[in-house]
């Protein structure tokens, strides 16, 4: 199973969107500031989240959310 996530970070106006396979452990990851992408925008919260049997699937879903018209969906939702 992948999950396609996005987070809100809680101090600037930033949403990211991501695939894993591991929801929670990649949650907290972006959390602690592992990767250096999210780091400067830490602490996140979940505000959307899809679940897909294939990578494939997933990855077609991330490409949307990351895209003009999927990011505005996702600003609609805070």
């Amino acid at each position: 199973m992948f999950t396609v996530y996005a987070i809100k970070s809680l101090s600037k106006s930033y949403i990211y969107v991501g695939l894993t396979n591991n929801l929670d452990r990649r949650l907290n990851e972006r959390n602690i500031g592992s990767n250096r992408t999210t780091k400067p925008y830490r602490t996140f919260v979940l505000i959307h989240t899809e679940t897909f049997n294939s990578r494939t699937e997933a990855r077609l879903n991330e490409k949307y959310f990351k895209s003009g018209v999927g990011k505005e969906f996702l600003r609609k939702l805070k």
